[in-house]
């Protein structure tokens, strides 16, 4: 197994980082979805396997950004924050 701590922080700070931004983006995007889902009254199942598998797959890449070490888990924190930020600037400039 490759240990991601050895890993220099010039190298997995960014990776962690843009990793974060695509985890973020699929999460807040699945968690639009699902609002969706609600709202056309869809089926239950429909519902709770989108909203595991969001969850897991955040989960899943935190838990590899923990791996590298605390200061690139915070760069995947920043990355997703930001990309709800940038989701929720777009979603506001949509609306009247």
């Amino acid at each position: 197994m490759i240990d991601l701590s050895t890993w220099p922080l010039t190298a997995t700070l960014p990776i962690c980082f843009l990793g974060g931004m695509i985890l973020g983006y699929g999460y807040f995007r699945a968690l639009q979805e699902t609002t969706n889902l609600l709202v056309s009254q869809r089926p239950l199942p429909w519902i709770l396997g989108l909203t595991l598998m969001r969850m897991g797959l955040l989960g899943a890449g935190f838990y590899l950004a923990a791996q590298a070490g605390a200061y690139a888990l915070l760069a995947a924190l920043a990355g997703v924050l930001l990309s709800k930020a940038l989701l929720l600037r777009r979603i506001n400039r949509k609306q009247p």
